[in-house]
Protein backbone atom coordinates (compact mmCIF):
# COMPACT_ATOMS: atom_id res chain seq x y z
CA UNK A 1 0.00 0.00 0.00
CA UNK A 2 1.19 3.27 -0.97
CA UNK A 3 2.58 5.98 1.97
CA UNK A 4 0.65 8.93 2.30
CA UNK A 5 3.44 10.38 4.54
CA UNK A 6 7.00 9.30 3.81
CA UNK A 7 10.42 9.70 5.76
CA UNK A 8 11.92 13.44 5.50
CA UNK A 9 8.34 14.39 4.18
CA UNK A 10 7.57 18.28 5.67
CA UNK A 11 4.17 17.94 7.75
CA UNK A 12 2.51 20.09 9.76
CA UNK A 13 0.34 19.00 13.29
CA UNK A 14 -3.45 19.19 12.88
CA UNK A 15 -4.36 17.79 16.50
CA UNK A 16 -3.22 18.26 19.87
CA UNK A 17 -0.71 20.32 22.21
CA UNK A 18 1.72 21.21 19.45
CA UNK A 19 -1.30 22.04 16.32
CA UNK A 20 0.38 24.39 14.02
CA UNK A 21 3.85 22.98 14.28
CA UNK A 22 5.95 22.14 11.39
CA UNK A 23 8.94 19.59 10.71
CA UNK A 24 10.92 17.10 9.56
CA UNK A 25 9.51 13.23 9.71
CA UNK A 26 12.25 10.95 11.37
CA UNK A 27 10.98 8.15 11.55
CA UNK A 28 7.17 6.10 10.57
CA UNK A 29 6.41 3.62 12.41
CA UNK A 30 3.79 1.35 10.33
CA UNK A 31 2.65 -1.49 12.03
CA UNK A 32 1.15 1.20 14.81
CA UNK A 33 0.46 4.21 12.49
CA UNK A 34 2.66 6.14 14.51
CA UNK A 35 5.46 8.61 12.99
CA UNK A 36 7.95 10.88 15.14
CA UNK A 37 8.65 14.80 13.80
CA UNK A 38 11.85 16.49 14.59
CA UNK A 39 10.98 19.37 17.16
CA UNK A 40 7.34 18.24 17.84
CA UNK A 41 5.91 16.16 20.89
CA UNK A 42 8.59 16.59 23.13
CA UNK A 43 9.21 14.41 26.44
CA UNK A 44 11.27 13.91 29.02
CA UNK A 45 13.36 10.87 30.08
CA UNK A 46 14.88 10.71 33.11
CA UNK A 47 17.80 8.34 32.97
CA UNK A 48 19.38 6.53 35.38
CA UNK A 49 23.64 6.47 35.14
CA UNK A 50 24.37 2.78 34.59
CA UNK A 51 28.15 1.20 33.97
CA UNK A 52 27.24 1.12 30.18
CA UNK A 53 26.32 4.70 29.64
CA UNK A 54 27.58 6.79 32.52
CA UNK A 55 27.32 10.03 31.05
CA UNK A 56 24.21 9.37 29.38
CA UNK A 57 22.59 9.87 33.20
CA UNK A 58 19.64 12.99 33.85
CA UNK A 59 17.20 14.34 32.32
CA UNK A 60 17.08 14.15 28.20
CA UNK A 61 15.17 15.70 26.05
CA UNK A 62 13.10 13.50 22.80
CA UNK A 63 10.36 13.37 20.52
CA UNK A 64 7.91 10.77 21.41
CA UNK A 65 6.04 9.11 18.05
CA UNK A 66 2.16 10.27 17.33
CA UNK A 67 -0.74 9.32 15.54
CA UNK A 68 -0.13 9.41 11.85
CA UNK A 69 -3.89 10.72 11.45
CA UNK A 70 -2.34 13.87 13.28
CA UNK A 71 -0.09 14.93 10.58
CA UNK A 72 -0.55 16.44 7.04
CA UNK A 73 1.83 17.31 4.09
CA UNK A 74 3.54 20.67 3.83
CA UNK A 75 2.96 22.40 0.89
CA UNK A 76 5.47 25.53 0.41
CA UNK A 77 3.22 27.16 -2.84
CA UNK A 78 -0.30 26.99 -0.12
CA UNK A 79 1.76 27.61 2.63
CA UNK A 80 -0.73 25.17 4.34
CA UNK A 81 -1.03 21.46 4.99
CA UNK A 82 -2.93 19.40 1.92
CA UNK A 83 -4.60 16.54 1.27
CA UNK A 84 -2.97 13.72 -0.59
CA UNK A 85 -3.92 11.52 -3.57
CA UNK A 86 -2.17 9.32 -5.83
CA UNK A 87 -2.44 9.45 -9.50
CA UNK A 88 -0.88 7.25 -12.29
CA UNK A 89 -0.72 3.61 -12.03
CA UNK A 90 1.99 0.92 -10.80
CA UNK A 91 5.78 2.25 -10.40
CA UNK A 92 4.75 5.64 -11.74
CA UNK A 93 2.35 6.32 -8.89
CA UNK A 94 3.27 9.52 -7.34
CA UNK A 95 1.24 11.76 -4.62
CA UNK A 96 -0.31 14.85 -5.90
CA UNK A 97 -2.55 17.73 -3.78
CA UNK A 98 -5.98 16.94 -4.31
CA UNK A 99 -6.61 20.70 -5.15
CA UNK A 100 -3.62 21.92 -7.10
CA UNK A 101 -2.48 18.64 -8.36
CA UNK A 102 1.14 19.85 -7.70
CA UNK A 103 3.30 16.86 -6.55
CA UNK A 104 3.94 16.10 -3.33
CA UNK A 105 7.44 14.65 -3.00
CA UNK A 106 9.87 13.74 0.12
CA UNK A 107 12.90 13.86 -1.89
CA UNK A 108 11.67 17.31 -3.42
CA UNK A 109 11.27 18.95 -0.11
CA UNK A 110 14.00 17.36 1.47
CA UNK A 111 16.18 18.59 -1.14
CA UNK A 112 14.36 22.00 -1.08
CA UNK A 113 15.28 22.02 2.99
CA UNK A 114 18.73 21.07 2.57
CA UNK A 115 18.80 24.31 0.25
CA UNK A 116 17.46 26.24 2.83
CA UNK A 117 20.54 25.42 5.31
CA UNK A 118 23.28 25.87 2.88
CA UNK A 119 21.92 29.37 2.49
CA UNK A 120 22.06 30.43 6.15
Amino acid sequence: MAARIKKNDIVVVIAGKDKGKRGRVVSIFDEQDRVIVEGVNMITRHLPKNQQNPADGGRKEMEAPFHISNVMPWSEKESKGVRVRFQGEGKSKIRVSTKTGEPVSAATVAASSDDKDAED
